[in-house]
């Protein structure tokens, strides 16, 4: 059984693979200057005009890889928060991780008088730190509260929640002092754009991306045996609060850099590992790789709707995520 479940978790890895790859292809081809497959092919391999060159490479391809890194790092933070916690509705949309991250980064634009996005690459460096400081207190503070002889998962999930709309009231505070221009740009951000990246911002985000993602994955087993709960947990020789607390802070780096980039894109997280257990079951050595593999996939395919049913203009990423994630949060709830 357990080889037909591996097995069935490659082939399942094979096909996203290959979907990723075609929405790629596809995304490359659409948008207000449609760029045939043939002139694709042309300008990937170095032999397109001047006008393709520039819309594929500083353009649309930048845009295509932030997707797929944001995607997967907030899918895998989202599958990670809901082993610890034990908690199918934990995401780091839902239980304030998110929020703390962007409130550092609406901070840091403020400070900055709004000028953060224009301040050169050093900027653009600091913002993933900037929200890795922000989803760090965040974390720190859910933590710190929901500690009571150790913590419970569902008081995590429930402190995460208040600390969640704690933050939210920050950043509407911050937004509300900023120029009208600082604050629509804030409140775009805010609801999930990647619209304006560069292959700058991938390098910013790339480093976050590849050494917590292999980190989560890693750390698989360890979360199997917390997800059997912290008595049979111990029982088996796990140091269950380091364990919780290096997968909490895999989870937070992850979400903030992410956040950082793609801004306040909520639900991904939640549906994306509901999704994945569906396919290749409960295990997380399965489950991760399949996880960020969808995430990275789903993120994707939304960011090409958002950018092509109604060109010119543009649906933020993050709102076409919301509304696939929102009525399956709702279902969710009525099914628990």
């Amino acid at each position: 059984m357990r080889n037909q479940m591996t097995q069935k978790a490659w082939l399942i890895g094979i096909l996203l693979v290959l979907a990723i790859l075609g929405t790629l292809l596809l995304s490359l081809n659409l948008g207000v200057i449609r760029i045939s497959p043939m002139d694709v092919f042309r300008t990937l391999t170095g032999n397109g005009n001047e006008q393709n060159t520039m819309v594929l490479f500083q353009f649309r391809l930048p845009r295509m890889v932030i997707a797929l890194l944001i995607g997967a790092g907030m899918a895998v933070s989202g599958a990670l928060l809901q082993g610890v916690t034990r908690n199918e509705l934990a995401d780091p949309g839902i239980i304030g991780i998110n929020a703390g991250a962007g409130f550092a980064v609406v901070l840091t634009i403020f400070l900055s008088q709004g000028n953060t996005a224009d301040a050169g690459v050093l900027s653009i460096f600091l913002l993933p730190l900037a929200a890795l400081i922000g989803a760090v207190i965040a974390a720190v503070l859910i933590y710190a509260i929901s500690w009571k002889n150790g913590v419970s998962p569902i008081r995590l999930v429930l402190v995460g929640i208040g600390i969640n709309s704690a933050f939210a009231a920050l950043i509407v505070v911050f937004q509300l002092k900023m120029d009208p221009d600082d604050f629509t740009r804030a409140t775009v951000w805010l609801s999930g754009n990647i619209s304006g990246t560069d292959w700058t911002y991938v390098l910013a985000l790339l480093p976050w991306i590849l050494i917590f993602i292999p980190l989560g994955l890693y750390k698989g087993t360890s979360l199997n045996t917390l997800f059997l709960g912290d008595d049979v947990a111990q029982g088996l020789g796990t140091k269950v609060e380091h364990e919780r607390r290096t997968l909490l802070f895999i989870a937070v780096a992850l979400a903030g850099a992410s956040v950082s980039v793609g801004g306040g894109i909520a639900f991904l997280g939640l549906v994306v590992p509901h999704l994945s257990k569906k396919l290749v079951g409960p295990t997380f050595e399965r489950l991760l790789p399949i996880t960020a593999l969808m995430g990275a996939f789903l993120l994707l395919a939304a960011d090409t709707i958002g950018r092509n049913i109604l060109a010119p203009s543009e649906i933020p990423v993050g709102l076409i995520v919301s509304l696939i994630g929102g009525g399956y949060f709702i279902y969710l709830l009525m099914k628990s």
